[in-house]
């Protein structure tokens, strides 16, 4: 494993105080109801410029948080902010924002900075800050890779390209691409949302490159696990050259004791400690506790998928009393009245309300 990259949870360097985000792109897209005050025009950072602060990833529980809201549907950065503490007490491993759960693909890049700025002052140096980056375009991704930069995240979490289905070859070459701009990347392999699979025979290819550093395997097939490790080998590098993240949360126990690091979790949304000492039992190889810590949390991870992610995870953060406000952005909607009780009914078996 990329020794730079990782670090066991309970040696987390803390990193220098009185970071000051500098980030400074022009907002661009669409009017959304965040009020932002106008920014200087976009100067990007030199690719690494924030290297000497970055927190490395680490093994454990990630969170694939919420972006609050209000009614008008704003952006509500105070909301976000305790929310931030929230996971922080409860011992969450580290911060994965603005992916598919924060809802960034309806966002603005100036409400992106004002996101990230908020938790960079809130974590930064506390836990790893790994922020959502990718989309169909490589000039977008190289957009918003830069802005993370600028403002002092710790690493991108690049999702393959969706829709157009980009064959193996062009995969490789787009992560290698993203990974030149310097910021240590997490591959997102989701195929059931972008259409596309990135193998691990792909990911072997890849592994070498010194800010590739870990991979969010989405696929619930854990044996994808032993099929990177061996790829990983194939190509002359370490089994455990890369980071190896579950975005499953029904089969993530299994896929850290067949050898994975942890997970980017949503049900971690409502259930941070348990998620956090999940993944710590996980790793120590304990089966009994693994399943007597997932057993209760076994619905919540079915249940918060019965409508499309975001939807329920965010009507469940509003139900434990996280946030005031379940709105989504269109083209999602708030949780159907109808699939309510059940969510409810999972939140009680997993003992959070």
């Amino acid at each position: 494993m990329k020794s730079l990259h990782l670090v066991a949870a309970a040696s987390l360097a803390t990193c220098a105080q009185g970071f000051v985000p500098v980030c400074n792109q022009q907002q661009h897209g669409r009017n959304t109801p965040l009020s932002v005050s106008q920014l200087e025009p976009p100067t990007l950072a030199a690719a690494g410029s924030n290297s000497d602060d970055r927190t490395p990833l680490r093994q454990g529980s990630y969170v694939a948080l919420i972006t609050p809201m209000t009614p008008t549907g704003a952006i509500d950065l105070q909301q976000l902010r305790s929310l931030l503490q929230f996971h922080l007490q409860a011992g969450t491993d580290g911060l994965c924002i603005l992916g598919t759960t924060g809802e960034a693909a309806v966002m603005t890049m100036a409400e992106r900075k004002a996101v990230l700025d908020v938790a960079v002052e809130e974590v930064k140096g506390k836990i790893p800050i790994l922020v959502g980056t990718g989309t169909i375009d490589p000039e977008h991704v190289k957009e918003q890779t830069l802005q993370a930069i600028d403002c002092g995240c710790d690493a991108s979490l690049v999702v393959t390209p969706y829709y157009v289905k980009p064959p193996q070859r062009a995969l490789i070459k787009h992560f290698e691409s993203m990974a030149d701009l310097g910021l240590p990347v997490c591959i997102y392999n989701v195929p059931g949302r972008t259409g596309v699979d990135f193998l691990p025979e792909s990911i072997g290819q890849v592994a070498g490159h010194p800010n590739i550093v870990a991979v969010k395997e989405a696929t619930g097939d854990v044996s994808r696990v032993a099929r990177i490790q061996d790829a990983c080998e194939k190509n002359g590098y370490k089994r455990d050259e890369l980071l190896l993240l579950s975005g499953d949360d029904g089969t993530t126990d299994e896929f850290v004791l067949q050898g994975g690091h942890g997970c980017i979790s949503v049900t971690a949304n409502v259930a941070p400690s348990e998620m956090h000492q999940l993944m710590m039992s996980a790793l120590k190889k304990d089966i009994d506790e693994v399943k007597r810590i997932n057993a209760p949390l076994t619905n919540l991870h079915r249940d918060e998928f019965i409508e499309a992610n975001p939807i329920p995870i965010k009507w469940a953060v509003k139900r434990i009393g996280q946030i005031d406000c379940s709105y989504l952005r269109p083209p999602l909607d708030e949780l159907a009245p109808e699939f309510r009780g059940t969510v409810e009914s999972a939140l009680r078996d997993a003992g959070l309300i």
